[in-house]
């Protein structure tokens, strides 16, 4: 799916999410259910286990609520998300 600012605007928290890519090689795999976001970390219930895994470093594929799969890259959404959500997104890509 085509990555547009309003889908940058969405919330994150309660969608699954995967780490499919990561300059820390453990977090890659982990995938789950988002339980918070804050400026630099989003936490994802994987195994049963809070995992904190830090947005600079990782590329996500988050499951919207329709069931569409989107590839985001963690420094886009680098931010306080009520900022984010709040603020015009200019095209990076």
């Amino acid at each position: 799916m085509k990555i547009t600012p309003t889908t940058l605007q969405h919330e994150f928290i309660g969608l699954n999410a995967e780490v499919v890519r990561s300059l820390h090689s453990s977090y890659v795999g982990i995938k789950g259910k988002v339980l918070n976001e804050t400026r630099n970390t989003l936490v994802i219930l994987h195994n049963n286990k809070k995992t904190i895994i830090i947005k600079n470093m990782a590329v996500f594929h988050f499951t919207m609520p329709d069931g569409t799969v989107i590839e985001i890259d963690g420094k886009i959404i680098v931010g306080r998300p009520e900022n984010r959500i709040k603020k015009r997104i200019r095209r990076r890509w």
